[in-house]
């Protein structure tokens, strides 16, 4: 049986992905710091419900910690790592940038270290859209260049490439990076556009808008995202041989096996429509607050998910309305709203 082992397993996608894995009946060993940047409280319900699986087990301690991380990837000798831990949030790195050195660059170290100790068949990590930064030319595809963060959180997340491809080329190590676009569904995380946005909405508090409505995402919803991430699985990247082209498109290293593949809707959304999806969800209007663009923001994200298809046959689809809908039914359903 393939054992996983998955950090940031009690986060919202670790959570999900966690959950499609134990429903193959694959074994998940899931490691996550239960740090405190939301509440934790939804973090252990989380690891409650994969508790309810026999094959899954869990482990609390911070990648920080390069010797505790070490010991039990030994113990467990997984077949594949999906690195998830992250110190996340775009707007929270302008106020604790040292969190996110500490745990996105000095943590994923210590992850990778594991994978090249351990041998794995193949090591998954999690990159982002924001890595695009300042980048105009959309749909976002991932050849396009990706030299422009606008934020702490995104350098971060680039240097995670950046080191991603050092060791998949000195070590032989298939590494595959994907760069999540704007994800959202149920078990979603307090600090995100679409849980604040519908607290505010059912309790009649206004909520703050960006740059007067006029940015665009590209929304994803949580379980097309790990669908992608499970199908990555099993579409570990090789060392292209000498003087072997690598198709159009494909973000493949000429050096290395290594890849880095977009999950995204490939729909740009408009946040004022998005918001009044809410609305229709919930049955309620917003108060809104309109106000300038945030530092750190970028208008747009768009992405190009052909890569994603030509390796796995697969393209994220689910209609925002209907993902909108699944979360406003689950928020209710959790806070008894």
């Amino acid at each position: 049986m393939t054992k996983i082992l998955v950090t940031g397993s009690a986060g919202f996608i670790g959570y999900h992905l966690s959950q499609l894995l134990l429903d193959e009946g694959l074994e998940v060993i899931g490691l996550d710091a239960m740090t405190d940047y939301y509440d934790v409280r939804l973090k252990e319900r989380r690891h409650q419900m994969l508790l309810q699986s026999p094959g899954f087990r869990r482990a609390q301690q911070n990648i920080e910690d390069a010797d505790a991380l070490m010991a039990l990837a030994r113990a467990e000798a997984p077949d594949v790592i999906v690195h998830l831990a992250a110190q996340a949030g775009v707007r929270y790195s302008l106020e604790n940038p040292r969190a996110y050195i500490d745990t996105n660059v000095t943590g994923t170290f210590n992850v990778m270290e594991c994978a090249r100790e351990l041998g794995v068949r193949h090591l998954l990590m999690a990159s982002t859209s924001s890595v695009y930064g300042a980048n105009t030319e959309m749909p976002y595809a991932e050849t396009h260049k990706a030299d422009t963060p606008m934020t702490i959180y995104a350098a971060t997340k680039k240097a995670n490439e950046a080191m991603g491809h050092s060791y998949a080329h000195l070590w032989d190590l298939p590494v595959t990076m994907f760069r999540f676009f704007t994800v959202y569904g149920p078990w979603g995380r307090p600090d995100m556009a679409l849980f604040k946005f519908t607290k505010g909405i059912l309790e009649g508090t206004p909520i703050d808008i960006y740059n007067h409505g006029e940015m665009f995402r590209d929304f994803t919803y949580v379980t097309d995202l790990v669908r992608g991430i499970r199908l990555l699985i099993d579409a570990a990247p090789e060392r292209p041989g000498d003087g072997e082209e690598i198709a159009a498109g494909d973000s493949l290293s000429p050096v290395a096996p290594y890849r880095v593949v977009n999950i995204g809707n490939s729909d740009k959304v408009r946040l004022l429509d998005f918001v009044e999806a809410i609305e229709e969800a919930t049955g309620k209007k917003a108060i809104r607050n309109y106000m300038d663009m945030q530092k750190g923001d970028v208008p747009a994200t768009w992405a190009d998910a052909s890569l994603l298809q030509s390796l796995t046959g697969y393209r994220p689809q689910t209609d925002l309305r209907e993902g909108v809908g699944k979360f406003v039914e689950w928020y209710r359903d959790y806070y008894r709203i």
